[in-house]
């Protein structure tokens, strides 16, 4: 969960005017002490994520998609060993999405679809 820049503010404003201590600032707002401290050090909101991946490797899934470009995701996840959320998250990040195939769709009436009754 991501805290206001404002609630930040406050929270930082408190702590910098003497009004209260680190301990009574995340005690009052019920924050952890390890985010308190984050605050203090830098109040901007990060948007993005410095770690980079462990779980899945780039390249290791980029290999599987290109081999198995069908399959889904539980059986990559059997491959990579992982979680098929993981996988999910991995391919969102790579940008790869699968594209439906609008001819075998059920959503399409049977003249389009040239079934014969």
């Amino acid at each position: 969960m991501t805290y206001s820049a404002d609630f930040r503010a406050q929270v930082i404003k408190n702590i910098k005017q003497k009004d209260m201590s680190i301990r009574q600032a995340y005690t009052f707002y019920n924050i952890s002490k390890s985010t308190l401290q984050r605050w203090l050090i830098d109040p901007n909101i990060q948007t993005t994520r410095v770690k980079t991946p462990s779980s899945i490797p780039n390249e290791a899934l980029l290999k599987d998609v290109n081999q198995y470009p069908d399959d889904y995701l539980y059986e990559r996840a059997r491959r990579l060993n992982c979680s098929k959320s993981g996988i999910g998250y991995a391919l969102k990040r790579l940008n790869i999405s699968q594209k439906k195939d609008l001819s075998t769709s059920k959503s399409l009436s049977d003249k389009k679809s040239d079934i014969s009754e």
